[in-house]
């Protein structure tokens, strides 16, 4: 019979009866962050529940259950919320054997708890639950709606269990979330054209009830998220599902993806070809049909020989959505450049002071002009400084007394052939010709809501990265500008987001951009999204800057270590995710769901079955 009666039913279940539970203890943990293994929290409450077969079925981890504390009283009751951890059933018989018992006594005990397992016996069996404080308090006012109140609260050991139902765990996790999305939220599909949910809550999956689970947008792009999986998690999956929903369900959102390995023309293939959403594909190379476009990208196996994938790409090319990197014909040096040729040439000159003296006002004329205009050694010469340079630096070698004769006066003498480099002054656009940078940012400027850089040169795409980034949030600093929200997308992003400790060159200075965007970035709509296998070996001060994540299996301890330690989650929930199949996710956010910083298992809606439905269709 249950014991969920009146009011409790709107919020509470007990599977009809079968789950029938105490609080039997609460255990102090200790509460030191170890930095390989992560943080733990500070109580672990053991639940006893009578044992039923059928109960075993039903229970999952990631499960909320609530208890009544001591903050409890006559015109409310509080209960703390407690998420399962681990669950097992216990055999009273196995529990006294030992191996120095006669050896017949103890198989004839294990072969007998065989039988028992399939009864309902519950003088010899019961199920043990861990679980752990979610750090809120459910309170039930008599006369008002039910409402959540963060912190902890001892909870009554000895009292009955309830386990949250499935209206309560919707309204929960999701709140207005559906509605702010312009969605009801009461019928719930995979189909991300028709529900903007990422995927279901596990909690109740194997009762067969399908919870969708929604996330803020504006809050997922503006306060960046992560994508944290081992190879074969789903990682490029995962983020190809949240990509296409935003685009679908967020119309003030534009995406910017760094593609280096090249696999997002594939996953987002629908997109490319919906003529509603503007967008193009920028590969490292030109190619001149669909056949050459379907040899750039790569594809998971089992389509690598599907004639449907040579039909998508050709719809996308007909559409003229992919062009191609252009490369100028002559690069323009970087300020570092610059400045090194002067350090160069002063230490060969170093017996002539004048000379020195002489080199040292034109550093000192690069250095000056760069703290006026914002700009850092790696940036490029502007036509701007060149201008500058050629008017002083004649004069320059004259004032110094520098030999018409020597090398030096000569170099001096032919500033003016810095010009070259920006003779060719027209802007790069979208088409046959390809793109460069400014025309990069002129898509952003306009229509263009997708912008897939699939460029596996690893140089080429850091440049890209360090530039783009730098000169968007730049603008936006300038204009205070918010909306369009710009969204970018670091795939394999220990290629973009390494520690800036280990690495040097334009690894660290592409770094440091990264972490300077997402420090900055949300203050003028720009945000970030790093996916990664690994994140050892990530920039820290970067990493701490998401409000989001998505965690599936990390097989490595430090992996999750840090993870637990960085996002303070607790090192037993992470462990859970070793037990994951693809698909499978952990996600928390501080912003973006219903409940901060609770961490919430879900089953994401798989990116393929999107990708296989346009192939069908063609």
């Amino acid at each position: 019979m249950s014991k969920v009666e009146g009011r409790l039913k709107e919020f509470f279940t007990d599977f009809d009866g079968m789950f029938d539970a105490q609080l039997s203890n609460v255990f102090v943990s200790r509460t030191e962050s170890d930095e390989q293994f992560g943080t733990a929290s500070p109580y672990t409450c053991r639940i006893k529940a009578q044992y039923s077969r059928d109960l075993l079925r039903l229970l999952d981890d990631g499960m909320l259950l609530a208890v009544r504390n001591f903050r409890s009283d006559i015109m409310r009751e509080r209960y703390t919320l407690l998420e399962v951890v681990r669950f097992w059933p216990e055999h009273f018989g196995l529990r006294g054997v030992r191996d120095y018992q006669y050896f017949p006594m103890q198989f004839e005990v294990i072969q007998q708890s065989v039988e028992d397992w399939e009864t309902s016996d519950r003088t010899t069996m019961m199920i043990q639950l861990d679980t752990i404080p979610i750090n809120y308090d459910l309170i039930l006012d008599s006369d008002k709606d039910s409402s959540f109140e963060r912190g902890f609260s001892y909870p009554t050991v000895g009292s009955q269990v309830y386990i949250l139902n499935r209206d309560m765990i919707r309204e929960m996790y999701n709140r207005d979330i559906p509605n702010k999305l312009g969605y009801s939220g009461l019928e719930t599909c995979s189909e991300a054209r028709d529900d903007p949910r990422i995927g279901c809550i596990k909690m109740f999956e194997a009762s067969g009830e399908e919870i969708p689970i929604y996330v803020d947008f504006d809050s997922l792009v503006r306060y960046h998220f992560g994508i944290f999986a081992f190879t074969g998690g789903g990682k490029s999956n995962m983020l190809s599902n949240v990509l296409r929903r935003l685009l679908l369900h967020d119309r003030d959102v534009k995406i910017v993806i760094f593609d280096i390995s090249c696999e997002y023309p594939f996953l987002l293939m629908d997109v490319l070809a919906d003529p509603s959403i503007p967008s193009i594909v920028v590969l490292e190379n030109a190619v001149d049909d669909a056949d050459e476009f379907y040899n750039s990208v790569v594809k998971p196996k089992k389509y690598e020989d599907d004639p449907r994938v040579v039909r998508g790409f050709e719809r996308i090319y007909a559409l003229k959505r992919v062009s191609h990197l252009r490369r100028q014909r002559m690069n323009v040096p970087q300020f570092t450049d610059f400045l090194g040729d002067i350090e160069k040439m002063k230490e060969e000159n170093a017996r002539n002071p004048n000379y020195v003296e002489a080199l040292d006002e034109l550093g000192d004329l690069a250095l000056s002009y760069m703290e006026e205009k914002g700009l850092r050694e790696d940036d490029f010469l502007t036509e701007e400084f060149v201008e500058k340079l050629v008017k002083v630096s004649k004069a320059t070698a004259d004032a110094y007394k520098v030999h018409s004769m020597s090398a030096l006066y000569g170099w001096f003498q032919t500033r003016d052939m810095m010009r070259k480099f920006f003779a060719d002054g027209s802007r790069m656009k979208a088409g046959s010709e390809g793109v460069d940078l400014e025309g990069i940012e002129e898509l952003l400027e306009g229509n263009t809501r997708l912008i897939c850089l699939s460029i596996s040169e690893p140089t080429m795409i850091k440049r890209f990265v360090i530039d783009l980034t730098h000169d968007l949030l730049l603008k936006r600093k300038r204009e205070f500008k918010v909306k369009p929200y710009v969204l970018f997308v670091w795939d394999e992003a220990q290629e973009f987001v390494a520690n800036p400790s280990n690495v040097s060159g334009i690894d660290k200075n592409c770094s440091l951009e990264v972490e300077r965007l997402l420090r900055q970035g949300r203050k003028y709509g720009l945000g970030g999204c790093i996916a990664t296998q690994r994140i050892a070996y990530l920039n820290t001060n970067a990493l701490q800057q998401l409000h989001t994540y998505f965690v599936s299996t990390l097989p490595r301890p430090y992996d999750r270590g840090l993870i637990s330690n960085t996002f303070m989650i607790d090192k037993t929930i992470l462990e859970k995710t070793l037990e994951f199949v693809p698909g499978e996710w952990l996600l928390s956010s501080y912003l973006a769901t219903g409940m901060v910083n609770v961490p919430i298992f879900i089953k994401a809606d798989n990116a393929e079955e999107e990708v296989e439905g346009y192939l069908n269709r063609i």
